[in-house]
């Protein structure tokens, strides 16, 4: 879905957002279930332990970036939404160190499952982009309908998706802080063998 998802938000008009709002929303919904249905029937894997929160990091990614380049609709030379590069950087950084982190336990034949801290980051991350891409998407059938209207809802949203998502950025990156020191240990980082 993801490829569906990131060819909607490049088109610059309002329907293919609110399509691209659907189809993140079913590629979320499914993969809760997913997860959900394989715990309740005890199919899990140590490949779905590995698997599944690399797909919900390419999700995110993909939401992320996406959002960075939807145009405001009442200012159409700005973005709708105040996402500073920082933020999808360190977001993005977090992801590749905890990766990285269970490739390598993962070649000593350890998997290192995702932590509470984690789990709440992916809860985090996706309210973000849920609740930001539907505004994103209001602003655009605000312009349609109240023109007069569209700048004032603008420099709120503006203004409010910058400080969230430098407090999403921030939780993100503590929570790969926490991941790596609930997990130093088992990295051998400063062992020689």
């Amino acid at each position: 879905m993801v490829p569906i998802f990131v060819a909607l938000l490049s088109y610059h008009h309002w329907v293919a957002f609110a399509i691209g709002y659907l189809v993140f929303a079913a590629a979320a919904i499914t993969d809760y279930y997913d997860g959900k249905i394989a715990r309740a029937r005890n199919l899990v894997t140590n490949f779905g332990k590995l698997l599944d929160p690399v797909a919900d990091k390419v999700l995110l990614a993909a939401g992320f970036v996406m959002m960075m380049t939807i145009p405001s609709a009442a200012s159409p030379e700005g973005p709708a939404l105040h996402i500073p590069g920082w933020t999808v950087v360190a977001i993005l950084a977090r992801e590749f160190v905890v990766t990285g982190v269970r490739s390598l336990s993962a070649s000593e034949g350890v998997v290192i499952a995702a932590n509470n801290y984690g789990k709440a980051k992916a809860v985090i991350q996706m309210v973000y982009v849920f609740v930001f891409l539907f505004f994103t998407v209001v602003e655009h059938a605000v312009v349609a309908w109240s023109p007069a209207s569209a700048s004032t809802y603008h420099s709120y949203l503006y203004a409010i998706s910058y400080w969230a998502i430098v407090a999403v950025a921030t939780y993100t990156v503590y929570s790969g802080a926490q991941f790596l020191r609930a997990n130093w240990k088992q990295l051998h980082l400063g062992s020689s063998a």
